[in-house]
């Protein structure tokens, strides 16, 4: 027999209070999707509204060879368009990949205790928090998914406070997936006509952190969303799918109409999905794009991902490059404090790319 919450309230409280997160719903058997969690229609996701996007992965090992300019072209021309690109020959362990989807298996498998140790407020390290859905206090509708998020700031602090099923294999995906966000970066920027020192670069990814995610199996996947429509605020992210699928980005046909079609990135064996985040589209002055993507249930099996976010850290201030603002003639973003942005960002319901209008020069 499926559970009943008699009032919204006892469901907050039980997912999202109590850190029973939407694993605890699933446990507990319910058999349709709370109230609680049906989207308005026009935030459901339709996957006869979409079709699969069909570009080949970048092969990164191929920027130290003769076909340097050609890759930095490919990553700059993804970066224009879709804000999302798939990379092979990454530096990441294919064997790093399977530990990460099991370690993340394995920690949402735990007792429901186990994980509400890193509830905010009483979590070991401020670093360290485990939560369902993105600001469930602001919400109409919940998200289907629980994640927990480990922020770095030393191997040392990581290996203390991050979770024991998952601390190794998290740090060493951390910091091979640097290596290759700063190459990423770096041709992003070169391709820009800029020349940035180390210590710039460096900056631009000052704040790293890995989450993973798990969406657990739903009675009725075309009523909720595992993530609702957003772009990443920080620089770049680096993200494991699990095969399964369910990732949605869109199509900018027309930025200010908010219009354009739905792209599946389909899940391809041993790859990594990079997205474009709003700083780097601030930095760009617009040139690059962050993605505005969304990720769909499943009802036959619970998945998981694992992203890397890298952006600065709280107190830099990010805008336009001086020099993309002078060959463009005009600034279409404000330069602002990341704390103030993400403040913004973190405030809010997830609402497509209406966070860059918190930067943007109208």
């Amino acid at each position: 027999m499926s559970p009943s919450f008699n009032s919204s309230n006892s469901l907050y409280d039980f997912v999202v209070r109590e850190g029973n997160g939407v694993k605890g719903l699933v446990d507990l058997g319910v058999s349709e999707v709370p109230e609680r969690y049906k989207q308005h229609p026009q935030e459901r996701i339709n996957k006869q509204d979409s079709r699969t996007c069909d570009a080949p992965p970048i092969d990164l090992s191929k920027l130290n060879g003769p076909d340097h300019e050609k890759v930095v072209d490919e990553i700059a021309r993804a970066a224009e368009t879709l804000g999302f690109f798939q990379v092979v020959n990454h530096g990441v362990p294919l064997e790093l990949l399977e530990s990460l989807k099991d370690a993340a298996h394995t920690f949402f498998s735990l007792p429901p205790e186990k994980k509400a140790v890193y509830c905010t407020g009483v979590s070991p390290s401020p670093r360290v928090k485990y939560g369902t859905s993105f600001v469930p206090e602001k919400e109409k509708a919940l998200e289907w998914k629980d994640y927990i998020s480990m922020v770095y700031s030393s191997d040392e602090e990581a290996l203390q406070h991050w979770p024991d099923r998952c601390k190794e294999v998290a740090l060493e995906y951390l910091k091979l997936s640097s290596k290759m966000v700063r190459d990423i970066v770096e041709a992003l920027i070169s391709k820009l006509g800029v020349a940035l020192d180390d210590s710039k670069i460096e900056g631009l990814l000052g704040l790293k952190m890995v989450n993973m995610n798990y969406y657990p199996a739903c009675p009725n996947p075309e009523l909720t969303v595992g993530v609702g429509r957003h772009s990443d605020m920080g620089a770049i992210t680096v993200l494991l799918q699990d095969g399964i699928g369910g990732l949605y980005v869109k199509v900018e046909e027309d930025e200010d109409a908010g219009k354009g079609e739905w792209l599946e990135i389909p899940p391809i064996p041993g790859a990594l999905v990079i997205n474009i985040g709003d700083t780097i589209q601030i930095l760009s002055n617009g040139k690059y794009k962050s993605a505005e993507h969304r990720v769909r249930t499943t009802s036959t099996q619970s998945r998981v991902s694992v992203p890397v976010f890298t952006m600065p850290i709280a107190t830099d201030r990010i805008g336009p490059l001086p020099e993309v603002v002078k060959k463009d003639g005009l600034a279409r973003y404000r330069e602002v404090v990341l704390q103030d942005y993400m403040n913004n960002f973190f405030g809010n319901a997830h609402a497509g790319k209406k966070s860059l209008d918190f930067a943007r020069i109208n």
